[in-house]
């Protein structure tokens, strides 16, 4: 009953903070003067307490090469310090680009004579670290990553001599269980349905002695719907359960079978190696050098459909269940660089508050993440707590999978002996429910089998992160857009909390932004709406903190081909070192200093309805509410109409005492719109036309408040003391 109780809660939650239990978006309409809305306040009880200075922090993560430097220095750190946000997080790029980090560029290999195998970073106190690297993985299995998304898988590039090998931290010998409990896989994206009938694994060493090969009776296996009915299909001559590596080919069926997603899914490594070695990881895991797919004609000539080129663009994409990340000193790259872990922790960036600091787990060992932590406490920097890996669901990474590679990485930070705190999975933004291929009992929830593994192992699992971008679409209006933001973030909550993650742990929402891609919505008004948007119905759902991603100054990017923009506060002028102040800037100075009190005390969060004219969306405006320790009541108003000026009425709400009251005296209003800020959009060479302070003036508690189109608006001050 109680969760059913917390589930009801959350629900009318989430009408809160949308405005409305509708859940269809009406069409903005056109201007025609001011609309009204009715902002009530439920005085009662609040949902939610945060303290600004702590639970408001900004995100600081790799970059280009040679970009650190410029964007880290004394007068942009300034700058950044100026918005008001609190603690820092530490993203890891090298883990979403498939990378190794050296987060110390002083240690030692595996094999020290070759300067190769597995690397572990040196946790003796030296010369502070002030910038580290990546290395590409020789082995690397999937076409695509996730960062600068330059490399390519060794299935499909023609080199007889290179090879995929999976994890070998995911063998029976690391994880104590079968090696059915983490079968591998390759899948086999041929772009279109061809007729498919046969195939040829060339296989390395380890190989798989089991295997099955399997088609896709839908779409898109990588990207999966909820009322998705698609699986997994044995071909009729698909399984094999004593193979003998080398070159294997296999007819699947005697009439070819239209097919686009192919996968080999493996089990119980041979436990070969293909050099003499000591190190047993060489041994475990299973290694394919080539896949050929495609059709035996009558004649018995074998047409090939994969495209074996060394290049992402080019070749058959190819998705794998993990990496070996084994590499080399050679396999540095200078192209993506992580600011120091001391130049970050040493800096006035995280205001004397702990940081949230990373660990490789989906591309890096154990030990190398456990060096990592012994380092940091050695130098006795306060940490807020160590995020284990970073968007291991938009990786293709199974649960099982990744849960595994926690529970090992949590077992070697617990032979240090110290408390310190242990969460994840930094979950990218998902739609709906976050889902993955059905396990035998037909589970198909993501996070919920991920957790089941945890709590299986015994794990310290002490607060969850995730992340939320919800519009791909950078090149749409933003308009539409912007009125689904609250109702998003709610539903991917309450998809969270049904799955299972506990709600007696903190959630750290650890980036967050109006798109994964660069688009001038980001620089423009847009991106401040959302933003506030975003941190007022985070809070109201009870989130713990919030990181805004792109707290360093950055360049403009136009990665979709239709507009210039970034995630940033700050943009960099590559001819001078003075850097414009954007909508995003003043988006958090707005929140952090106005809204909220810069102070370390305690502000309550409290639910807040809005109701407007049937002629207006109705989440044309949202509203959030917060008593502050000055005993002020400060309201955040948000009008997403790009074109209509709102007017506002605020009512606070007393039940208890049947009480319905407005603000006392007069009100501190604290606005941002386009009298403020004007986006010159010129390509690469956009900026900000105007680019002013936040405007001050006083309100009339007895009359309602104007939100201009496309704007922010806190209303602040005291209400009557009739008790």
């Amino acid at each position: 009953m109680r969760e059913i109780r917390m589930l009801l809660t959350l629900v009318c939650l989430a009408s809160f903070v949308a405005g409305t239990a509708v859940s269809k978006t009406r069409v903005l309409s056109h201007p025609r003067g001011p609309f009204p809305a009715l902002a009530i306040v439920a005085t009662d009880s609040p949902v939610n307490k945060c303290v600004p200075t702590q639970g408001l922090g900004g995100g600081v993560d790799g970059h280009e090469k040679g970009e650190c430097a410029r964007m880290f220095s004394d007068k942009n750190i300034a700058e950044m310090l100026s918005a008001g946000l609190g603690p820092v997080t530490y993203r890891l790029r090298t883990e979403l680009a498939g990378e190794v980090w050296h987060w110390n560029p002083r240690g030692t290999w595996s094999d020290p004579v070759h300067q190769c195998g597995y690397w572990v970073s040196d946790d003796s106190i030296a010369d502070p670290i002030n910038v580290s690297y990546g290395y590409r993985l020789p082995r690397r299995g999937n076409t695509i990553d996730q960062a600068n998304d330059d490399g390519y898988s060794r299935v499909a590039d023609g080199d007889g001599d290179s090879f995929w090998k999976s994890n070998p931290y995911l063998d029976s010998y690391f994880t104590g269980e079968p090696n059915d409990v983490h079968p591998q896989w390759v899948v086999i994206d041929l772009g279109a349905a061809k007729p498919i009938n046969s195939i040829r694994i060339h296989w390395g060493t380890p190989y798989a002695e089991r295997y099955r090969i399997e088609c896709w009776t839908g779409d898109d296996p990588m990207h999966l719907h909820q009322d998705g009915k698609d699986e997994w299909r044995l071909f009729p001559k698909g399984e094999a359960n004593h193979s003998s590596g080398g070159d294997e080919y296999v007819r699947l069926s005697g009439k070819a079978r239209s097919v686009r997603f192919l996968r080999i899914l493996m089990s119980h490594s041979s436990g070969t190696s293909a050099q003499p070695s000591n190190d047993i990881r060489d041994r475990l895991g299973v290694a394919i050098r080539e896949i050929d797919a495609g059709r035996t004609d009558s004649q018995g000539r074998f047409h090939d459909y994969v495209h074996h080129v060394p290049d992402r663009r080019k070749q058959t994409v190819i998705y794998v269940s993990s990496t070996d990340p084994w590499h080399r000193a050679s396999d540095i790259d200078y192209n993506i660089e992580q600011p120091g872990l001391d130049f970050v922790l040493r800096s006035q960036l995280t205001n004397g508050l702990p940081v949230l600091v990373p660990v490789g787990v989906l591309y890096d060992t154990p030990e190398n993440a456990t060096a990592e932590i012994k380092y940091l406490l050695k130098r006795q920097y306060p940490l807020e707590g160590i995020e284990l890996g970073e968007e291991p669901d938009g990786q293709w990474a199974s649960p099982e999978d990744y849960a595994a590679l926690y529970a090992e990485v949590v077992h070697w930070l617990g032979a240090l002996g110290q408390n310190v705190k242990l969460g994840g999975p930094s979950l990218q933004n998902f739609e709906e429910q976050l889902l993955t291929w059905p396990d035998a009992s037909g589970n198909r929830s993501w996070m919920n089998r991920c957790l089941n593994y945890i709590r299986a192992a015994a794990c310290h699992f002490d607060f969850f992160s995730f992340e939320f971008y919800p519009f791909d679409n950078i090149c749409a209006n933003a308009a539409p857009h912007l009125l689904e933001t609250p109702e998003r973030l709610a539903a991917m909550m309450t998809s969270l909390r049904t799955d299972g993650v506990p709600t007696t742990i903190p959630w750290f929402m650890t980036e967050y932004g109006y798109s994964v891609f660069a688009g001038r919505h980001e620089v423009d008004i847009p991106g401040a709406l959302f933003n506030a948007d975003t941190v007022g119905a985070f809070l109201t759902l009870r989130g713990s903190k919030a990181y805004q991603y792109g707290y360093e100054p950055n360049y403009l990017a136009d990665e979709l081909k239709c507009s210039w923009g970034n995630l940033m506060m700050l943009q960099l002028n590559p001819n001078s070192e003075q850097v414009n102040r954007l909508s995003a800037y003043y988006a958090a100075q707005l929140i952090t200093k106005e809204w909220m009190q810069p102070t370390n005390e305690t502000h309550d969060v409290f639910p807040v309805a809005v109701k407007q004219s049937k002629s207006t969306p109705l989440s044309a405006v949202s509203v959030y509410a917060v008593c502050r320790p000055d005993k002020q009541w400060a309201l955040l108003a948000i009008n997403k109409h790009p074109k209509r000026t709102a007017r506002l009425t605020v009512e606070f709400n007393f039940s208890a005492a049947h009480r319905q009251v407005s603000f006392a005296g007069d009100v501190n209003v604290i606005q941002f719109s386009r009298n403020q800020y004007i986006w010159h959009d010129d390509g690469p060479n956009g900026h900000p036309i105007r680019s002013l302070p936040l405007a001050h003036f006083r309100g009339d508690p007895s009359v309602s408040y104007l939100l201009p189109p496309y704007s922010l608006t806190v209303l602040r001050g005291r209400l009557p003391d009739f008790r």
